[in-house]
């Protein structure tokens, strides 16, 4: 996937621009010479797109293969149908647009949304690892759980539509990696889904949480700090969920594992600066090769952990 931007006047090629964008699709109801215009951020199989409909387009299209998010901004969306329900989207709405496997149909009037789309086994990946999960991770429902949630997933999509364009990002497989699994952890907090643990299941997660389980977690941490690691690979290695993972982590070390994993990294960008030769070095090389590409972040994780700035490590 690369990201692009693509602006037209002719309902034609609009048409197929999005059956090479999406899925195969019809549209109409628009006049000749109105302005449509997509920007896509892209980073492997994550796309953010931002679309601006300058008129009335009606849509029908086939199944996407990928789960779907739609986020709008002005306009409405209505008539929306699929998978037996159907809705009407205004701004400030964050929906999941259509089940992977099902075809969708609606009118876009006059809008401009976003849309985030992903392959679905990322949901499963994050999720499924340390317990039983039977078949593949579903959304239940395409509205969120509450306003919070819908804000929490928004300012996520901000962010990835911010951050994929980066070429820091796009080079740096252990950036891609915490990205995805941002994505796939804030869908799965917004939305009912099949990997919602029960009473039962969390009972267990409570008993798993213990002394031994973070001290597997540390271990399989430091032997991989240089791989592209994700919550769920970590409580794999523990041999408990990811639930039971962040309870024993925060009852006993008072952090997240994610937030360890950033510390254990920071010492790492740490023994390089202060062995390197400032003349042949940059900090942010240092940083990106260890997951970190927001420069301003990483400085202020670094000084609050050590005191001052990594170039004052690098210039010593």
């Amino acid at each position: 996937m690369e990201s692009l931007v693509f602006e037209s006047q002719d309902l034609g090629r609009t048409e197929e621009f999005l059956n090479r964008a999406y899925t195969k699709m019809q549209i109409g109801g628009g006049p000749a010479g109105v302005h449509t215009r997509i920007a896509r951020a892209a980073a492997e199989s994550i796309t953010v797109d931002r679309i601006d409909i300058g008129f009335e387009m009606s849509y029908d299209a086939d199944p996407l293969g990928k789960i779907c998010l739609c986020e709008v901004y002005t306009g409405r969306i209505t008539d929306h149908a699929t998978d037996g329900w159907e809705d009407a989207f205004q701004p400030g709405d964050v929906v999941s647009f259509a089940p992977p496997d099902r075809p969708y149909a609606g009118k876009i009037r006059t809008s401009s949304y976003s849309i985030t789309m992903f392959d679905p086994a990322l949901l499963t990946r994050v999720a499924g690892i340390g317990r039983k999960i039977d078949g593949p991770v579903r959304l239940l429902a395409h509205r969120p759980r509450s306003r919070q949630a819908a804000r929490h997933l928004s300012q996520t999509i901000a962010y990835l539509a911010d951050t994929l364009p980066n070429p820091a990002v796009q080079n740096s497989p252990l950036v891609l990696a915490s990205i995805s699994q941002l994505l796939a952890s804030s869908v799965l907090a917004a939305f009912p889904n099949t990997a919602d643990a029960d009473p039962q299941q969390i009972g267990a997660d409570s008993r798993d949480a213990r002394p031994t389980t973070v001290r597997r977690a540390l271990t399989f941490m430091e032997s991989n700090l240089d791989q592209a690691l994700a919550i769920a690979d970590i409580a794999a290695a523990a041999g408990v969920t990811v639930r039971a993972l962040q309870t024993a982590f925060q009852r006993h070390l008072g952090t997240t594992p994610l937030a360890y994993l950033r510390r254990l990294r920071l010492e790492e960008v740490r023994a390089e600066l202060v062995a390197a030769d400032p003349s042949q070095q940059t900090v942010a090389a240092v940083a990106a090769r260890w997951g970190f590409h927001h420069h301003g972040r990483m400085t202020a994780a670094y000084r609050e952990q050590y005191g001052e700035l990594p170039s004052t490590t690098l210039a010593r």
